[in-house]
């Protein structure tokens, strides 16, 4: 049995909001700070509905010869990013779904209060000072994160070699943004239909 890192492979994490919460509330998100849920559709009206403020969008999205091409010609341009963005490469395959969760909690954890010792809390003060790792294959569809730090919208896509900057943004804006950012990568794959948008909304308290 291969062991190797690239070998693992962990079950895909469901694109489904309840299943979410239940692995981010049992790793050690507060059930009263924040949680996971659907974005009907990308207009304005429908974006009206997700409650606020959002935290962080997740993305799945078909993994396609178009979007492979896009991301080969990220991955080749020499990006300079913020150092504040919390960003990590995916090396497990199939992890795609809980890498876009770390992104989302990592990038956010000023606004939210995690459990004190929890294995979110640990997790995210032993990583804080590491260098994103190498990445492997995935399966045939894949989430990726977008969250503002800083003023800017950055996508997180444990696939690619860096955050991807998408612009000026803001917490009050970043639903809107992010949604301006996924029109775009859906309309370049006009012919696939399996896209799913998740947003991580802070809960009033």
């Amino acid at each position: 049995m291969d062991e190797s890192p690239s070998a693992k492979r962990w079950l895909p994490l469901e694109a489904n909001p309840d299943v979410m919460n239940q692995f981010l509330w049992g790793l050690g998100l507060p059930e009263d700070e924040a949680e996971c849920c659907d974005v009907y559709g990308l207009d304005e009206e429908l974006l009206e509905m997700v409650p606020r403020p959002v935290l962080a969008v997740l993305f799945l999205y078909p993994i396609t010869p178009q979007s492979e091409e896009e991301r080969i010609l990220q991955d080749s341009v020499k990006k300079e990013h913020n150092d504040r963005v919390y960003f990590m490469k995916q090396t497990v395959g199939n992890a795609c779904g809980t890498i876009g969760l770390l992104h989302a909690v990592g990038n956010v954890t000023s606004e939210i209060k995690l459990l004190e010792g929890s294995f979110l809390d640990r997790f995210y003060k032993s990583t804080a000072a590491m260098d994103p790792l190498e990445a492997s294959e995935n399966v045939d569809t894949h989430f990726i994160c977008f969250a503002c730090v800083d003023g800017q919208l950055y996508e997180l896509d444990g696939r690619k070699s860096a955050p991807i900057s998408h612009g000026p943004s803001s917490p009050s804006s970043l639903l809107q943004d992010a949604a301006k950012a996924i029109q775009g990568m859906i309309q370049k794959n006009p012919d696939s239909m399996n896209f799913n948008v998740i947003a991580i909304s802070k809960k009033a308290g």
